[in-house]
């Protein structure tokens, strides 16, 4: 199926123009940020936002020029937003977790230590001590 571009409205044109540079632009601020983080714990954090609204503003781009163009809503591409907007925080809190794991085991001092663990006199504890019940 073939869609002609050349009759596309005015409207539609810059509407879905400006969607689709808003979300290129968001994707590329979100791969820079994945380049130029120093940490890997900050570098989470620059694809996980960045693709995401990037990936929502080219979506929303494309289904307008496309629903304007084939003269019917061309509502599929509801279904890529919907996959990258769940998957991406996803896979990265996932990422995440299993180097905070990798770093604790390998006892790097700059990760925090994991909750309810005491390592030193002067940290407390993150649950409260639990008393045992009285009998009467």
């Amino acid at each position: 199926m073939s869609v002609d571009l050349s009759a596309l409205p005015v409207w539609a044109a810059i509407a879905g123009s400006v969607f689709l540079v808003l979300g290129a632009g968001l994707t590329l601020i979100g791969a820079l940020g994945l380049a130029r983080l120093p940490s890997f714990y900050t570098r989470l954090h620059a694809p996980t936002l960045a693709t995401s609204w990037g990936a929502g503003g080219m979506v929303t781009g494309s289904m307008i020029i496309f629903t304007a163009a084939a003269a019917r809503p061309v509502l599929h591409e509801i279904l890529i937003g919907i996959f990258i907007t769940t998957t991406t925080p996803i896979t990265l809190m996932m990422l995440g977790r299993a180097a905070v794991y990798r770093d604790r085991s390998e006892g790097d001092a700059r990760v925090p230590p994991a909750l309810g663990v005491q390592e030193r006199e002067d940290v407390q504890l993150a649950m409260p001590p639990t008393s045992e019940p009285e009998k009467t």
